[in-house]
C-alpha cells in the first residue's frame, strides 16, 4: 500500500473523528486502557489495609455538655435573684444553656403581670420572640391573647415559656436544654406567686408535670405542680399550644373549653373541682 493511500487513511480516520466532535487530545502519547484496567483489577483483588486510627475527642466532649453542672449554675443563679428584673438579667447572663450559642439573638424571659393570678408556661421562643424578645408574640401569641381576653383573663397573665433561647429551626427543646432552664422557671413561680399555671403544649405539659402522656390526653385535665424543694404545690392544666390551634383550628373548641374551666377555678377557688 502505497503512503498515499495511507495518508487518504488517516485523513479521512480524522474527518470521523472531528464529526464524531473529538477536536482535541487529551495526552500526547497513548495510553493503553486494557492495561489499566487489569492493573485496578488486581488492586482490588489485594486485601484492604485496616484504615487509620480516628483520634477520640477527649470524654467530656463526647458526652456533650455537662448538663449537671449547668444546672447547679443555673439554680445558684435563680437563687440570688430577689425581683424579675433581676433573674431576667441573670438569665441573659447565663452560658449554661447550649440554645445561646445556637443561633439565637437574645434570651426571651416574660411578658405579662408580675402578680399574675395566672402563669402561662409555653415551650421556647420562635423567630418573632427571638426579635421582639418577648415570649407569644408571633400569630401564636395574638390568638392566646385574643382568647385570653374573651375569657376576662386580660391583664391577669405572666407569661413564660420552659426554654429561654429560640431553638433552631424552631424545633421542640429536649429535655436536656429544659431542665437547664428549670431553675429560672421555677424561680419565676416563687417570685410571681400565682394561683395556678397554664401549660401550653406537650412540651411544656411534660417538663413541667414530669409525665410521658401526650398532649391530647393530658388537655383539659387538673395536675399539680411541686417545686424541687417541695416548698410550693400549684394546680396545673396543660392545654394545646396555640401554634397547634392555628396549624388545626378545629381543635379550638378543646382549648377554649379548657380557658374556661381555668378561668372558672380561678375566679370560684372554693368550687369543687
Amino acid at each position: 500500500m502505497s503512503l498515499a493511500v495511507d495518508q487518504r487513511a488517516i485523513e479521512s480516520l480524522l474527518a470521523f473523528w472531528a464529526d464524531a466532535g473529538v477536536e482535541v487530545s487529551y495526552a500526547d502519547a497513548p495510553i493503553d486502557r486494557l492495561a489499566e484496567g487489569a492493573a485496578m483489577l488486581r488492586a482490588r483483588s489485594q486485601p484492604t489495609p485496616p484504615p487509620p486510627p480516628v483520634a477520640r475527642p477527649g470524654l467530656a466532649l463526647a458526652r456533650g455538655p455537662d448538663v449537671g453542672a449547668a444546672i447547679a449554675a443555673a439554680k445558684a443563679a435563680a437563687a440570688a435573684c430577689d425581683d424579675l428584673e433581676s433573674l431576667a438579667a441573670a438569665i441573659a447572663a447565663f452560658d449554661g444553656c447550649a440554645l445561646k450559642t445556637q443561633g439565637a439573638k437574645q434570651a426571651v424571659f416574660s411578658r405579662g403581670v408580675g402578680d399574675a393570678p395566672l402563669m402561662i408556661i409555653g415551650e421556647g421562643p420562635g423567630a418573632d420572640e427571638d426579635a421582639q424578645g418577648q415570649p407569644f408574640v408571633g400569630r401564636a401569641g395574638k390568638l392566646l391573647d385574643r382568647m385570653l381576653k374573651a375569657a376576662g383573663l386580660e391583664g391577669r397573665v405572666f407569661i413564660t415559656n420552659t426554654v429561654f433561647w429560640r431553638p433552631p429551626g424552631n424545633r421542640t427543646p429536649t429535655p436536656q436544654e429544659q431542665a437547664t432552664c428549670a431553675p429560672f422557671v421555677e424561680r419565676a413561680i416563687a417570685l410571681v406567686k400565682p394561683k395556678m399555671l397554664l401549660l401550653a403544649g406537650g412540651a411544656s405539659a411534660k417538663a413541667m408535670l414530669k409525665r410521658e402522656e401526650g398532649i391530647l390526653s393530658m388537655r383539659g385535665r387538673w395536675f399539680e405542680w411541686t417545686s424541687e424543694d417541695k416548698s410550693i404545690e400549684l394546680p396545673a392544666m396543660p392545654t394545646l399550644h396555640p401554634a397547634f390551634l392555628l396549624r388545626t383550628p378545629a381543635q379550638k373548641k378543646k382549648a377554649w373549653q379548657d380557658l374556661l374551666t381555668l378561668t372558672e377555678r380561678l375566679d370560684r377557688p372554693d368550687r369543687p373541682h
